[in-house]
């Protein structure tokens, strides 16, 4: 790894244009790292829905029921529970660069060795060291964005980097069949594993914190930096977790992350057993529901944005795109019901586009109410809680479809699990005020926090 360049000395001020002016006035640099965080988790995507895609012929060739395969799932997260807690603590600690590289080193090598082992334990074991691993993404990712974007821009930012997720959806079932049934299932593991590692040679020369990089230009960096700075402090875990800001995001992935997995991991077992799909003929429908999905990621974080430049407060703004996206996963509850396929992957594109702008949301709601040294370890904590919720959701959906052998009780929970989180958000901070400092216990010089421990 190169060293940053020293700090650039330029610190003229530079006119900071008002919120309506066009994104990229202010220079663009930032969207270029915003597109790496867009590839890295386009490709964490792929890494962890290989398995789902390929579970039917997985399941035929290793002879797994439907409760092996949850117990496979619940062992990656459980894993990635602990990952995303104590990656989103390293990011804090040994800053971003560093960190979201070895992240990302360390998982693309897990998912190749999914390609090596043939028993349950196995796969447990493979997808255990890939959950643990992939908890880095998100906490730094986060954190990126709240140092390269000022807040109006955070959650179209975090849009955008999220919808990486669904291009990894949408990409995986095009891919992994075709190479599984030419090259056998492993080729499939070991093509998305490689694919981590070649986007190291793009992060390692391209990133440094703003304040570093010689790409931006001061009015850009002058834009970046429009917001108040918070002080930079360091917030122990425990006392994160007095704040009520800590447990409105934590309660918010708790409830809705493990419904995204739902989809992830069993909708092609969904419609292969329900509507009788081969693995080849998979790939059109959780295509479409996956394109859904990014245009929901992108649009969620686009409207509260919109509703920011004309003038509504950050409270209204986000809560409102909450909302609306709740309320389009509610019918989800019907999808078991329907005959059509091509109505079910309407209705569960539209739930998982739902999804998504709720979670880029979500997410910005931690950087709008957070100091930025905790922002990675608040969205550590909260998908360590998300974690938490996939193990159960994991254990209880392979149990209800081993019994019951339908999918009716897991789209019916689906669908209300968006309202009652936006519901306890709001009774948690009806507000949306910043966190308060005063008993933070250790308190550092004070100096541009989102700049860069990098």
């Amino acid at each position: 790894m190169t060293a940053p360049k020293a700090p650039r000395q330029d610190t003229a001020a530079s006119p900071i244009a008002p919120a309506g002016q066009t994104r990229f006035g202010h220079g663009w640099y930032r969207w270029v790292i915003c597109g790496l965080l867009f590839f890295a988790t386009t490709i964490n995507y792929m890494d962890r829905q290989v398995i789902g895609v390929l579970k039917p012929k997985l399941e035929e060739s290793l002879h797994w029921s439907d409760a092996d395969y949850g117990h496979i799932v619940l062992c990656f997260q459980a894993a990635y529970a602990a990952g995303y807690l104590f990656g989103g603590r390293l990011m804090d600690q040994i800053g971003v660069r560093l960190g979201l590289t070895l992240s990302v080193a360390l998982w693309s090598i897990a998912a190749a060795a999914h390609g090596l082992v043939r028993s349950v334990v196995g796969f447990a074991a493979a997808r255990a060291g890939l959950g643990l691993a992939e908890g880095g993404n998100f906490p730094a990712s986060i954190k990126i964005v709240g140092q390269w974007f000022p807040k109006r821009e955070r959650a179209l930012a975090t849009g955008i980097f999220n919808a990486g997720s669904n291009v990894g959806a949408v990409l995986t079932p095009l891919a992994a069949p075709w190479i599984a049934e030419n090259w056998g299932w492993p080729a499939a593991f070991y093509t998305t594993g490689a694919l981590g590692l070649a986007w190291l040679v793009l992060w390692i020369p391209i990133y440094a914190p703003p304040e570093k990089h010689p790409r931006v230009s001061p009015r850009e960096l002058d834009y970046i930096r429009s917001d108040p700075t918070d002080p930079a402090v360091h917030i122990p875990w425990l006392e994160l977790l007095r704040h009520r800001q800590t447990w409105a995001f934590v309660l918010g992935m708790f409830v809705t992350s493990p419904i995204w997995w739902f989809y992830l991991y069993w909708v092609p077992d969904f419609f292969h057993k329900t509507h009788h799909l081969k693995l080849l003929e998979l790939g059109p429908p959780l295509v479409i529901i996956y394109l859904m999905a990014d245009v929901g990621s992108i649009g969620g974080g686009w409207l509260s944005s919109t509703l920011l430049a004309r003038g509504w407060s950050v409270n209204a703004a986000r809560k409102t795109a909450m909302l609306v996206c709740a309320l389009c996963v509610v019918p989800v509850s019907t999808v078991s019901t329907v005959s059509n396929v091509w109505l079910a992957t309407a209705l569960i594109g539209l739930a998982a586009s739902a999804h998504q702008g709720f979670s880029a949301n979500l997410f910005t709601l931690v950087s709008d109410t957070t100091p930025g040294p905790a922002v990675s370890s608040v969205v550590g904590i909260g998908g360590m809680a998300a974690g938490i919720g996939g193990m159960l959701s994991a254990e209880l959906v392979g149990q209800i479809l081993e019994r019951t052998k339908h999918y009716f009780i897991p789209f019916v929970a689906a669908s209300s699990g968006y309202l009652v989180a936006l519901w306890a958000i709001h009774l948690l901070l009806p507000k949306l005020e910043p966190m308060q400092l005063s008993r933070v216990l250790a308190v550092e010089k004070t100096v541009p926090s989102r700049g860069g421990d990098d």
